[in-house]
């Protein structure tokens, strides 16, 4: 039976050959076909359109057996240990509290209650945002003033209670029907600046603290963030762009890694490592964008991301990068990224395993902001 079956395609192979080469069978014989074999086999192979599909498969190959070997690792990443957590109570003397946290609160109540921040950098008001959080579970930013109060909060977790219901994951309706129309502007000496109340944000004037309420455009407009700015903090602060510094740019530089790793977190998703290295080529691409006046992935010579990963040594198999540009602070930045798909695409990519980022300030003050996400 097998010899017969072998007999059977040994015919159907003859048969094949003769159908395409008999006519060169009949002029040389044998010796002609195999030639013409060689050739034909040889003219498929140098065929530029195959060598980019072999190329293309390639690529797809090294980047499966990529997350085949890291699948025990990200399994392990993304299975993050749960923190308990806190119970939440409705506030006692203003219309928000995030982590039971009130404007007015001392730095000692805060840090009797929720420990020692993780770290602390100068943010756009003059003073620090103090980082809270367990592996970015049960996330917030705390400011002080000067005498050690509470003068800003920032959360983009689960932690918000207020007197009128309101919490993250409301709908905008519920928020304007509950707290009115938002302002339009913030008067600063002889200057009046328009708040940029659009779809992604709102800020109302409640307490006499400036509430700026963020809304997730892709899970049906509810809210995915708050900030609370005390009136008196947000006098500190002069005009719409803070002073540069490099302690500011180092601040927004930690802020927005920070935001990251908390909005993965919400999401399921691992949380980032930092890398140094990639840090440089992410400020030198804002650096560039700032001093050169431009907005884009590619910068004036030509080179993409990727190449510019590539020129200064980092060793990567997958990379992204995102552009913001305009964004009073880190906060405002990041919200922004996530409402835009691609960038929120980056954001949340499970496959990435660190992350760093790049800060510069234009002639205007204007912050110009890379994220370089890459797994080694």
């Amino acid at each position: 039976m097998g010899k017969l079956k072998f007999l059977s395609m040994l015919i159907i192979v003859l048969l094949g050959i003769y159908y395409f080469y008999g006519d060169e069978f009949q002029q040389s014989g044998i010796t002609g076909v195999s030639n013409e074999i060689k050739d034909d086999v040889q003219s498929i192979i140098e065929h530029p359109q195959l060598h980019a599909i072999i190329d293309t498969i390639n690529q797809e190959f090294q980047l499966l057996r990529g997350r085949i070997e890291n699948l025990g690792e990200e399994n392990k990443d993304t299975k993050m240990t749960d923190v308990e957590k806190p119970d939440l109570s409705v506030p006692s003397s203003q219309t928000f509290s995030i982590y039971n946290i009130e404007l007015g609160d001392t730095k000692a109540e805060v840090e009797n209650e929720i420990g020692n921040a993780k770290r602390n950098s100068l943010n756009e008001y003059g003073v620090d945002w103090y980082t809270y959080h367990e592996n970015y579970q049960n996330f917030v930013m705390v400011a002080y003033n000067a005498n050690q109060q509470v003068a800003g909060l920032y959360t983009n977790q689960n932690l918000l209670t207020s007197t009128n219901g309101l919490t993250i994951g409301s709908e905008r309706n519920n928020v304007r029907s509950a707290l009115g129309d938002p302002i339009d502007g913030i008067r600063k000496g002889f200057t009046y600046y328009q708040t940029q109340n659009n779809e992604e944000y709102d800020t109302f004037l409640i307490d006499q603290n400036y509430v700026t309420i963020f809304y997730d455009l892709h899970q049906g407009e509810t809210v995915t963030a708050v900030q609370i700015i005390s009136a008196d903090l947000e006098s500190e602060k002069a005009g719409f762009f803070a002073d540069p510094s490099d302690q500011l740019r180092q601040g927004f530089e930690s802020q927005l890694f920070d935001l990251t790793n908390a909005a993965r977190v919400v999401h399921g998703k691992r949380v980032l490592a930092w890398t140094e290295s990639v840090k440089e080529t992410a400020r030198h691409h804002s650096e560039d964008m700032a001093s050169n006046n431009y907005f884009s992935h590619t910068n004036l010579d030509g080179e993409t991301p990727f190449d510019r990963l590539t020129s200064d040594g980092i060793d990567y198999r997958m990379a992204g990068e995102n552009l913001a540009a305009g964004q009073s602070s880190s906060i405002f930045a990041h919200e922004g990224l996530m409402n835009s798909l691609g960038h929120r695409k980056n954001i949340l990519k499970g496959d990435y395993h660190s992350l760093a980022v790049g800060v510069a300030f234009g002639s205007d003050a204007r912050p110009f902001y890379t994220e370089n996400f890459i797994t080694p």
